[in-house]
């Protein structure tokens, strides 16, 4: 009745009440998924596509504790989860009874609210506290900032649903209608609120928009109203691969993809330097912009409808509390000159983004970089895109391009931790035809036990293998060049055949040799099951690539 769609079913017998209860409820999709961890991160990707809450049920023990990494990058991420842990009954707490543990707090202060229901009673009063308590519940996962609320439920035997005079008693006298009359569905945008903008902005010609990673339900109606932001403004727009901008350039002209490229030549930074900066959500994961705004200190104006603190610089900024799509909603439908610092902008953008797109073009070995370059040019139109951290996530920080695919990127952005990446580009693809994966191996490694939810899935995923034999971002750092220890405890080569593990599981495989084999894989996509694409590379000499080219992008434009 509040618009609950999904539940994720993990296997276990004090859980039994609940599962009963989903799996016979016939508005909501019910899949098994055998491993607790693997389960959280597959209803993490499900919520974060719909954006609506995603019930994860799972018997008493230790089976919740697995779904704690879940649990954090829902909170950090801000996507709504609905985690419900079967538990035994108070007499049999702290007495040593079989698979029982302190479930109360098990998330310790991640949750938006947690709490230990009372057990199960049929009388007038306790299903009012029932329902009011779900309604909160449900209310708590999507405001004032989407999250996890964990429900902790206790069961006494019987567990399987044998007649209960009690209840059966009252199916008679009980008027379902009355007693719902007030539960209807709640979306998230029920929960906003309306601020007014500061106008001192439109009296600024050094202004700058700076949008970060997101994953609105309604990507088209993020885009336009950033548009209408900086057509009101005349500013230009740093828009971070991890949101759908870069896939919508044509509602935008004002769009600078390789910011973090032009940044890197100090005399253009300085030519480039904001008076005011609004922020649309998080940073960027761009460590150079980071480090220019850090230096610049303008001032920055934080549009989130959420109430975290999304200033990790400490700069001299202040929140406004609001959506992009209401403050956009706001403003007058005018279109401002663009200022002189604007087409600064927009004239280093257009130089590389040309040399980025002319060394690529031209590059016929299998270099790590250049595979997000070909996702950006190859995916079908509206693909969904989910994108392992570490180094793939910078590589399409740095090469993917703009255009007007509608392609709508994903990534655990909330925490940056690989744990769960399979399962959560598994939940993402859930009912899409065609979805994609690019990530790592060791990423990929990490989550082998989401191979498991692959004979659920509705719908498809191509699985993009980067496959260096090891954490190639770890070469990109300082400590690559203490070797030892680097190797074994920082690179951590695994040596798994990968074609072999796919046989293991069923997954369709093959090994991309060629960048026209790739660009064929990729487009058409199968529309079900799973296939990985293997991209062998060697890891040392991609991260020298890229180690000598990135600052090359920029160094010959002359405004």
């Amino acid at each position: 009745r509040l618009g609950l769609t999904h539940a994720i079913i993990s296997p276990g017998s004090r859980s039994t009440p609940l599962v009963f209860a989903l799996a016979q409820d016939e508005g909501i999709e019910c899949i098994p998924i055998l491993d607790e961890r693997s389960a959280s991160f597959f209803a993490l990707g499900i919520a974060k596509r719909t954006g609506n809450p995603v019930a994860i049920a799972c018997t008493s023990g230790t089976a919740g504790a697995n779904m704690f990494p879940a649990a954090i990058e829902a909170r950090e991420s801000r996507v709504p989860l609905l985690i419900l842990t079967a538990d035994r009954p108070p007499e049999l707490q702290d007495c040593h009874s079989g698979q029982t543990i302190r479930q109360a707090r098990l998330f310790g202060d991640y949750p938006n609210w947690q709490t230990t229901l009372a057990e199960p009673n049929a009388s007038d009063d306790m299903l009012r506290y029932l329902r009011q308590t779900a309604i909160y519940a449900w209310e708590r996962s999507l405001s004032p900032v989407p999250g996890i609320v964990h429900l902790n439920i206790p069961f006494r035997d019987p567990l399987v649903p044998a007649p209960d005079p009690h209840v059966v008693a009252r199916e008679g006298d009980f008027d379902a209608n009355h007693f719902f009359a007030g539960v209807y569905p709640r979306p998230a945008e029920a929960f906003r609120t309306i601020v007014e903008r500061p106008h001192s902005w439109e009296e600024c010609d050094r202004g700058l928009i700076v949008a970060g990673p997101t994953f609105p339900t309604d990507p088209e109606a993020y885009c336009e109203a950033i548009a209408r932001l900086s057509r009101y403004l005349g500013w230009p727009v740093l828009a971070e691969g991890l949101s759908p901008l870069r896939n919508y350039a044509d509602l935008n002209p004002n769009l600078v993809a390789h910011y973090d490229l032009i940044l890197r030549d100090r005399d253009l930074t300085e030519r480039l330097k904001p008076d005011i900066v609004l922020q649309v959500g998080a940073l960027p994961t761009s460590k150079v912009l980071r480090q220019r705004l850090e230096r610049w200190q303008p001032l920055t104006w934080v549009v989130d409808a959420g109430d975290r603190n999304l200033d990790p610089l400490h700069g001299r900024a202040e929140r406004l509390p609001i959506s992009v799509e209401q403050l956009a909603g706001s403003l007058a439908n005018r279109v401002s000159a663009l200022p002189p610092q604007a087409k600064l902008w927009l004239d280093a953008e257009q130089h590389v983004r040309a040399a980025v797109d002319d060394l690529m073009s031209n590059c016929d070995r299998l270099l790590e970089s250049k595979v997000a370059w070909m996702l950006s040019r190859h995916l079908p139109e509206k693909t969904l895109l989910f994108i392992a951290n570490s180094t793939p996530v910078r590589d399409v920080e740095w090469f993917w391009g703009t255009g007007r695919s509608r392609v709508r990127p994903y990534c655990n952005r909330g925490a940056n931790g690989i744990d769960g990446t399979l399962s959560s580009a598994l939940g993402m693809a859930h009912g899409d035809r065609g979805s994609v994966l690019l990530t790592g191996d060791l990423a990929l490694l990490h989550d082998t036990n989401g191979f498991l939810a692959a004979q659920k899935l509705r719908g498809h995923l191509t699985i993009v293998l980067l496959n260096n034999n090891g954490g190639g971002i770890f070469n990109l750092l300082p400590v690559a060049n203490y070797d030892p220890p680097f190797e074994e405890f920082f690179a951590t080569p695994q040596q798994v055949d990968v074609a072999k593990l796919c046989a293991a599981y069923g997954v369709e495989w093959e090994l991309v040799e060629t960048w026209q084999q790739f660009a064929n894989a990729l487009d058409p996509l199968p529309e079900a099951g799973v296939r990985v694409l293997e991209i062998r590379s060697d890891r040392r000499t991609d991260a020298r690539w890229r180690l000598d080219h990135l600052d090359r992008f920029v160094a010959h434009f002359r405004p």
